[in-house]
Formats: C-alpha cells, structure tokens, sequence
C-alpha cells in the first residue's frame, strides 16, 4: 500500500505497523535488550509521522497501556491502581503524547535524514521530561535544581545512573527509527512504482483496442 500525499489519502500499511508494535512490545521484556533499550520512543515518533488519524493516537499508546499492565502485574508486582503508580504513567503518557505529535509535524514527507533526526530529537525530549516526571514525582529527590540534575545524571542510588540509560534510548531510538523510517519509504515507492506501472498498462491495452469500424453503407437502412 502507499500514499497519495495528505493524511486523508494516506493509506494504511498494517503489516509494518504491527510489526514496529510488536517490536516495541518484545524490546521492553525484561533481561531481554539492556536497560532502557527499547522501540516505544520510535513506535511513539514514527507512529505520528508515518500512521494515518487516531491511529497514530491509538496503536501506540494501546501498546504502551497493555505492556505496562503486563509488567506491573506479572512482573515487578506493582498495584496498578495506586496513587504512584498512576501518577507515573499519567506522566510517562504525556510524555509519549508530546513525541507522538512531533512526529506528526515532521511527518512522512520528510527525508530519511530527517525523519532519523526527528526520532532521535524524539529520545533527547523524552529523556529531559520523563526524568522531570521522576524528580517530581518520586520522594528521593530533593526538589531543587540539585535534585532535578541528579534526576537527570546519576539517579537514585543503588540504580545504574540516567545519563547510561539516555545512552541505551538514544541507540534503540535512532536504530528503530531508521529502520522502520527504511521500510516505511521502500513500501510506499514500491507500492507507488506498482500502481503506475498497473496504470500504464491499462492505459497500453485501452490504446490496442481496435476502434469500432463504421457500417458499410449499403447494410444502413
């Protein structure tokens, strides 16, 4: 399937979109990918830009919803109803949301380049205001500048510091992003070569109809 240009004409291609979803659910299994070494920031970028509607809204952040279920309930054992923990997915979503609509304004259209860059621009964005959801939300920050740059750099202590988990976001973010960005453009020119080529060929064997021969003058009435 390919575009036609506008967000109104573009046409779903589900196959790659439940393969990036898929994708981003497997990379946040545990023991599984390094810390923090995950395709949700790029499901999130490349679901604005490249999804068409609610979509882009949707599939996304329906895949963020029931993964963090999944891992509060049967993983780390955490009451999905409590205050906390609400709080931290409330913000968490924004966050996503926020990623989510810049890739709506770079969108489809975009180069390559472009689109990796965005994506990556989507990480550093979510590194910045997930941490800040962190230092305001969570009680062993000390809510002050100094408490915000440690929320920032070395984190809690007993934890692996922030600064090595942005580094593990920003690789999976620009590898996701580039691939998904790769395919997504391979199949709408493909797609787009197809159609014109099926065109043409209409077009060709309209052209060798033989036109209809007028009757012989006799043969009218």
């Amino acid at each position: 399937m390919g575009y036609d240009g506008g967000v109104q004409g573009r046409r779903t291609q589900w196959l790659p979109m439940l393969l990036l979803m898929a994708a981003a659910a497997v990379t946040r299994t545990p023991e599984l990918m390094p810390l923090n070494f995950s395709a949700m920031i790029a499901l999130a970028f490349c679901a604005g830009a490249f999804f068409p509607g609610r979509l882009s809204w949707g599939l996304p952040l329906v895949t963020l919803l029931v993964t963090d279920v999944v891992l509060n309930r049967f993983v780390y054992g955490v009451p999905l109803l409590s205050s906390g923990t609400l709080a931290f997915m409330a913000g968490n979503y924004a966050v996503y949301g926020l990623v989510i609509l810049l890739g709506r304004k770079v969108s489809h259209r975009s180069s390559f380049v472009g689109l990796l860059g965005g994506g990556l621009l989507g990480a550093i964005l979510f590194y910045f205001l997930s941490n800040t959801v962190a230092w305001l939300l969570n009680p062993l920050y000390v809510k002050s500048l100094a408490g915000w740059l440690q929320s920032l750099t070395t984190g809690v202590p007993g934890y692996p510091p922030t600064w090595s988990f942005f580094i593990n976001t920003l690789a999976s973010t620009g590898l996701f992003t580039g691939l998904f960005s790769a395919v997504m453009k391979w199949s709408a020119a493909a797609e787009a070569a197809k159609e014109k080529e099926e065109a043409e060929e209409a077009e060709a064997e309209e052209d060798a109809e033989p036109a209809c021969e007028p009757e012989p003058e006799e043969s009218r009435g």
